[in-house]
């Protein structure tokens, strides 16, 4: 039982029963049942006061290096960021405003990536800017077409 501090106790013990106790058998699960969802809004469900979204972002990248699927992982890690930082998709026009809220969710994105994606991270977000989606893009998930093509599966 927690005290009401996320790293009170044995915080991934916690996490996992109330993954277990929401019908899901893994906190992957449970997350791909809310596509985008921000990790803070996915920490929230499951633990109001007890659970943060670092907890399960570590969950899931531990779940996806267990899977193989990194990559796959930090899709769903842009889908997610990106919702928060720019819920209304890509611009557009681009301008001081638009720009920060794209720089905060790249920045974000980069900052969360495991170590052996960020080189590609930092292409693929360079290649948003030399080449941007249509106006109103919003992915919904790591299968999206333009994350695909911007970051495709290497089974790490």
């Amino acid at each position: 039982m927690s005290d009401g501090h996320p790293f009170q106790g044995n915080w991934v013990a916690r996490l996992y029963e109330r993954v277990r106790d929401r019908g899901y058998d893994s906190l992957t699960a449970f997350a791909e049942a809310r596509p985008a969802a921000s990790l803070v809004t996915l920490a929230k469900e499951l633990g109001q006061d007890d659970v943060a979204g670092v907890q399960v972002l570590r969950g899931l990248l531990a779940e996806a290096e267990r899977r193989k699927q990194v990559t796959r992982f930090v899709r769903d890690l842009f889908a997610r960021l990106w919702s928060q930082s720019v819920p209304d998709g890509w611009p557009t026009v681009l301008d001081d405003a638009t720009r920060f809220k794209i720089a905060e969710a790249l920045g974000r994105w980069f900052a969360y990536t495991p170590e052996t994606h960020k080189e590609r991270v930092d292409r693929a977000s360079d290649a948003l800017f030399e080449t941007p989606p249509p106006p109103g893009w919003r992915p919904l998930g790591p299968e999206d077409k333009v994350l695909r093509m911007l970051l495709p599966d290497e089974g790490v």
